[in-house]
């Protein structure tokens, strides 16, 4: 049986793509902080028959998510495929505004976190010659957004290193690529379902030669941004992905 650790796992996004994968016959195994929550989420996947642990780390501790990893791999076997998906951190910043705390604040869950993730998955990877990394992006990787200065500087950080990846990994077996969201995740609401995320994540692991998946109108973004340049933007509403 395959698995699937979803790094970053809440109960949106997170369990859309668990669910997904889970019902494909994948174990799943999830990291977030508190474990208490997790607990909640394996004991929802247990309900529809999915194999399920939790793994508590604060992701932005490199050691201690190096060494939740571990402990998946401990228990559920070889990884397969790694989802990494944290929601951005406070305070998200203007551009402007934008200083080295807050900056860093955001490389060291989005960036340094998925390098961590990555590291610890990846030698196993290459010497099976086969494995999917996929690593989630907000519309700010792609579309310049004052209001979401900092966490826009990391997110295009990692999507150019997905890329990158991508290019340099598929010769040698491994699929990585990145997962762009320009949409909330909402219950219910089409496309912007969890479960029916889930689904667009599941197809970019089957579509090995693909390096990106936008979901959500990126047009529509960019002229929310037209819209609120040269006036406050302080109350625009942003997606969990950002």
């Amino acid at each position: 049986m395959e698995t699937i650790v979803v790094v970053g796992a809440g109960p949106g996004l997170g369990m859309g793509v668990a669910r997904t994968f889970g019902l494909k016959g994948f174990q799943v195994g999830l990291i977030a902080r508190t474990k208490e929550k997790l607990d909640i989420l394996v004991s929802e996947l247990a309900e529809l028959g999915i194999r399920a642990a939790a793994f508590p780390a604060d992701i932005r501790d490199r050691d201690a998510l190096a060494t939740a990893l571990t402990a998946a791999r401990d228990t559920l076997g070889p990884i397969n495929v790694l989802e990494y998906s944290p929601s951005p951190t406070e305070p998200i910043t203007h551009a402007a505004q934008t200083t080295v705390d807050s900056v860093s604040a955001q490389f060291e869950l989005h960036v340094l976190g998925a390098v961590t993730a990555v590291g610890q998955v990846l030698p196993e990877m290459l010497t099976r010659g086969e494995g999917t990394l996929l690593l989630t992006t907000g519309v700010s990787s792609t579309v310049p957004a004052p209001f979401l200065a900092n966490v826009g500087m990391a997110m295009a950080g990692l999507r150019n290193w997905a890329h990158t990846l991508h290019a340099e990994l598929k010769p040698q077996g491994i699929h990585a690529a990145t997962v762009t969201i320009a949409s909330g995740v909402i219950p219910g609401g089409g496309e912007a379902d969890p479960d029916a995320i889930g689904a667009r994540y599941y197809g970019m692991y089957q579509q090995r030669n693909r390096a990106e998946e936008v979901i959500g109108d990126l047009d529509a973004f960019r002229s929310l941004v037209a819209q609120t340049m040269g006036r406050d933007s302080s109350a625009i509403p942003v997606s969990p992905a950002e």
